[in-house]
């Protein structure tokens, strides 16, 4: 062999040992980043099950949240329904009482003449000492027990809104 062959021959074993030794180069670089990539996904995995967790979590809680606030919402419905009831019947037992003459409606009136309304004895029907009254008609009573039956109704309307929007808030 000639010189020229021997060293084609050389360069040719030289190229071919090269090109062997980087194909196991890109070989293990690529089992390197293949292995790379598995714990990734891995972690990717995990990362994603604990955030699915902790919604989760979060949704029960308000889900806790909303049904207790439903039920105190319930509870406050029927007190207020209570109390409405009691008044409304309270009222109706007023208007009844009005209506027997059981009970009648009286006014103050002013005695201009007098200047100290002190009695000279103790009464035990009320706290107005020695002042003239006069009794209302009674379509006027009923019109005024209606009246005052129209603001409890409100009032008892107004604190169960009130307790609504407060139990909403918290």
């Amino acid at each position: 062999m000639t010189s020229v062959q021997k060293l084609i021959g050389l360069g040719l074993a030289i190229l071919l040992a090269l090109s062997i030794g980087f194909g196991g180069a890109w070989q293990v670089q690529d089992w390197r980043m293949g292995k790379m990539l598995a714990e990734q996904a891995g972690l990717h995995k995990d990362d994603l099950a604990a955030i699915s967790n902790a919604a989760e979590a979060q949704a029960r809680t308000e889900q806790d949240k909303r049904l207790a606030t439903e039920q105190k919402l319930a509870i406050q419905d029927q007190q207020h329904t209570k109390e409405l009831s009691d008044a409304q019947r309270n009222q109706a037992r007023l208007r009844d009482r009005l209506a027997t003459s059981d009970l009648r409606l009286s006014v103050l009136l002013e005695d201009p003449a007098s200047s100290c309304n002190v009695p000279s004895t103790t009464s035990a029907v009320g706290l107005v000492h020695a002042a003239r009254r006069a009794q209302l008609d009674p379509a006027h009573a009923q019109r005024i027990i209606a009246i005052t039956d129209d603001g409890d109704n409100a009032v008892i309307a107004l604190r169960a809104c009130q307790a609504y929007v407060r139990a909403i808030i918290h």
